[in-house]
């Protein structure tokens, strides 16, 4: 994580900066789209690189302060400044933040994807920014991948779609877009050392067709490479990644840069297509690569070819002939809040209604309850180099109390203590014996001590490591004074570890690792029943920064919160992540976080009419309170207007218009990647050896083998016959839909474009959207394929009683796959079926259409 805290220490600092450079006089902006290649800006790169010596075009390679690229004075070349974005440009001091990420791809809507692209455009013009370092487009494999927010979807065509207008909005602004994290970054745990390893059929068919797609379509002029391995070999020095495929077959001619500190060797990735090494030079550097030209295992034709695309990029956008600053677009603007806004309403998912409970009527509302940790302060983003400091976020508190008025009483309560109130509170029998050990494997003579509770946990920061082995040992006992469920909740920060055992058996761990969430399970207990309770602890860094406690779970309620769900005639349970429990560096639970299943339990059996809103990357464990709380929306992360747009959803203003960008499955284990996902202990590592300043480093990598190959998300679901808790593609609406009319062709030439038509009428009383889905089957394939795949989709808006004929083209890569002998896109002649309807699993309408 050091590399996030660097960056957010800078921005302070350089905010600052920026605040000053608003004071000047205004300069006025000249063209902002890049232009074309040409002969002149050809001729004009090298004769700048003509004038640089070996030296200082090594120097070019690698960054400098963070988040800028190197200048070189003696050809009049400035340094160009980076954000980090997907959600908001962040680095530089508060922004606008935007319902991006998985809640951008909730919208379904294309069109409003350029517009957030624009709009993110124009807020990094107003900053100087020349490089906005997103968007990410990696897939949705699994629900507790710890960045799944910031990207898309688990479909390849939907993130394809939607990534393509993002990324011209943002470069038409005059600002270069970096799509992410290239490849396979579908977990975060143990990322820099953690290998995807997948065959070549499922990276071309699921991972890898939106970063063709930004390349091929958008013509995106910046992609950045991810930490993780492929295949055993890092991404930043890839050859069939990055030469193969980006700079080969698609045709890439920007910058290929390295995310923050996931750059190895130097040899190997200059060698392998790294054009430019982020925030610095640690390897790329002229110790490492002066030595390697003169020795031949480098050619200054290839370090030649990286210094050319950064200034032919350069030039492309006009960098060095205009200032990047636009005094015509503002640091703080009411246009962005409306788009901002615009996003949070259309992704808004509605997953239950039972009764038509919503939407509420304001005039029959005279109390409503507003409870959970996730209802103030508002929860614009996940956690991470995403993460985006709003002016003015509104959270769910204050948008349902401005929208309701003051004839309404709104009732808040968080619901639930904090957890270093659980760790202080517990009542454990006799104290806690400490032992503190000179090792990490709990060996040697400990210091021993006594102390009433454990409760140092903090708010992970970065620190380095700690030079003196040490390893902690906490035993003691807890007495249970009423039968039922306790709550075990355990804590640690950073890259500390620990493990909990009950009575002789480990409960809870959490393994050494960038960083991490707090783990929690229940334990049944009898009223009088002693436990025993050991806790091995691993610091880092030094000092301690652990906490651990039990407690009876139903006293973990508030009082309060009890008491408001009681007297309204509503209640809103505002549950699920946040960016503590949810971001990058770590992954997150399935299982919502500690307590919440409790809370939202105890507000259904005060009040039947409870709602309950989930943030959150993806789908979560809702199993244990779903069937007793009549209605359920899915939020997302939606941005600094996520309160404004909930209220308006709920009371009706706004229908309810997201889909599902994923799969909501029952519990962990019935996800198709769930026997994949980890490693198996001891079987999948192999060790690897990397040269550091001239020394070799042993290192030890998990290979996570990608089992599933292309049945992610829906399509394992259909091709088993069985059903999700809520499928791919589904959301309701407060109006009703229906899909009529299907045409198209009985036969047609493998590889033409066939035409899909339909009609989608609004049979309901309000206005609404929907989002029309087509499914193509490939029924008599010769090779495994999954039974539908999502290949055209229109999201439409009617008037009650209006209908639409809506017309989706199919090209050859609707119909194709990877065929693995012929190493080739390929068709198999025969019988295709067409499926039309609102959600992968609802498709009405059916043809069947054979390809010659």
């Amino acid at each position: 994580m050091k590399n996030l805290l660097n960056r957010h220490l800078f921005s302070s600092v350089a905010f600052a900066f920026t605040l000053l450079s608003l004071a000047l006089p205004a300069v006025k902006a000249v063209a902002q789209a890049p232009v074309p290649d040409s002969p002149a800006i050809e001729a004009n790169a090298h004769a700048m690189l003509a004038k640089l010596t070996l030296e200082q075009k090594i120097e070019l390679l690698g960054g400098v302060d963070s988040m800028y690229t190197r200048a070189v004075p003696s050809i009049d070349l400035p340094r160009f400044k980076m954000s980090d974005a997907s959600v908001g440009v962040r680095t530089w001091g508060p922004t606008t933040a935007y319902a991006g990420g998985v809640a951008l791809a909730a919208t379904w809507d294309p069109a409003f994807s350029r517009e957030l692209g624009e709009s993110l455009g124009k807020d990094a013009r107003a900053r100087s920014v020349n490089f906005l370092l997103g968007p990410g487009v990696n897939i949705a494999r699994s629900a507790v991948a710890g960045r799944d927010f910031e990207y898309l979807s688990e479909d390849p065509y939907l993130n394809s779609v939607m990534v393509v207008p993002f990324i011209e909005g943002v470069q038409s602004e005059g600002v270069i877009a970096t799509v992410k994290h290239y490849a396979l970054n579908n977990q975060e745990f143990n990322r820099h050392n953690a290998s995807s390893d997948v065959d070549e059929r499922t990276m071309r068919e699921i991972y890898l067709p939106a970063f063709k797609a930004a390349v091929t379509k958008a013509h995106v002029d910046a992609v950045m490479n991810s930490y993780n391995l492929i295949n055993g070999v890092h991404a930043t020095q890839n050859e069939f990644l990055n030469l193969k495929l980006l700079k080969g077959e698609w045709g890439f001619k920007g910058v290929l840069m390295s995310d923050w500190n996931a750059t190895y060797d130097g040899v190997e990735a200059v060698n392998n297509g790294l054009d430019l090494e982020m925030p610095s030079s640690k390897f790329m550097n002229e110790k490492n690569l002066l030595p390697a030209v003169k020795d031949g295992r480098v050619k200054e034709s290839t370090i030649d070819d990286h210094v050319l695309r950064l200034l032919r990029t350069e030039l492309r956008y006009g960098f060095t002939e205009r200032p990047q600053f636009d005094p015509n677009v503002s640091t703080y603007s009411v246009a962005d809040r409306a788009v901002a806004l615009r996003g949070a309403l259309e992704s808004i998912t509605l997953l239950k209604n039972e009764g038509n409970i919503l939407p509420l009527d304001k005039a029959k509302v005279k109390t409503i309850a507003i409870i959970g940790p996730d209802a103030w302060p508002a929860v614009p983003g996940g956690g991470g180099s995403s993460h985006a400091e709003a002016f003015d976020p509104v959270s769910m508190v204050t948008g349902i109390a401005n929208f309701v008025g003051p004839d309404v009483h709104v009732l808040y309560s968080r619901g639930l203590p904090d957890m270093v109130d659980v760790f202080r509170h517990t009542q454990w029998e006799n104290g806690i014996q400490v032992e503190t050990f000179p090792s990490h494997d709990f060996t040697g003579t400990p210091e021993s001590g006594k102390r009433a509770n454990v409760a140092d946990w903090k708010p992970a920061q970065w620190q380095p490591a700690d030079k003196s082995a040490r390893s902690i040992r906490y035993s003691t006992e807890f007495k249970a004074d009423k039968a039922g469920e306790y709550l075990l909740l355990a804590a640690a920060s950073g890259e500390d570890s620990f493990k909990v055992m009950i009575d002789g058996k480990q409960t809870l761990d959490q393994m050494h690792a960038e960083g991490q969430v707090p783990k929690y399970t229940t334990l049944t207990l009898t009223a009088g029943q002693t436990i025993k309770v050991v806790a091995d602890y691993v610091p880092h860094a030094a000092g301690v920064r652990f906490g651990m406690g039990l407690a009876y779970e139903p006293d973990l309620v508030a009082a309060d919160a009890r008491k408001f769900a009681s007297l309204a005639d509503v209640v809103v349970v505002a549950a699920g992540f946040d960016s503590a429990s949810e971001g990058e560096g770590h992954d997150r639970t399935f299982t919502l976080p500690w307590g919440q299943d409790a809370l939202i339990e105890a507000m259904a059996a005060a009040n039947p009419h409870t709602v309950v809103t989930l943030t959150g990357g993806g789908g979560m464990d809702v199993e244990r309170w779903l069937n007793k709380v009549p209605a359920l929306l899915h939020v997302y992360y939606p941005g600094q207007e996520g309160g404004t747009a909930i209220a308006q959803v709920l009371f009706g203003e706004h229908d309810p218009e997201g889909k599902l960008p994923v799969t909501f499955d029952r519990t962990w284990q019935d996800s198709a990647s769930a026997p994949y996902y980890y490693p198996v202990p001891g079987a999948d590592t192999t060790l690897h050896t990397i040269g550091v300043d001239g020394k070799p480093l042993d290192y030890t990598i998990q290979h996570i083998r990608y089992g599933d190959r292309l049945m992610v998300g829906y399509r394992y679901w259909t091709t088993i016959g069985k059903q999700p808790l809520f499928p791919f593609g589904y959301g309701l609406s407060y109006t009703t839909f229906k899909f009529a009319n299907l045409q198209a062709p009985a036969t047609a030439a493998s590889g033409s474009t066939v035409p899909v038509s339909f009609d989608v009428t609004n049979t309901g009383s309000v206005k609404g959207a929907e989002v029309a889905q087509l499914y193509v089957s490939d029924p008599s394939a010769k090779v495994v394929r999954p039974e539908r795949e999502l290949k055209g989709f229109e999201k439409v808006r009617l008037a009650p009683g209006e209908t639409k004929h809506v017309t989706l083209n199919l090209d050859a890569s609707a119909f194709s796959f990877w065929d693995e002998a012929a190493h080739k896109w390929s068709i198999d002649p025969g019988k295709f079926v067409l499926r039309v309807g609102d959600s992968s699993e609802n498709t009405p309408l059916q043809a069947d259409i054979t390809l010659q």
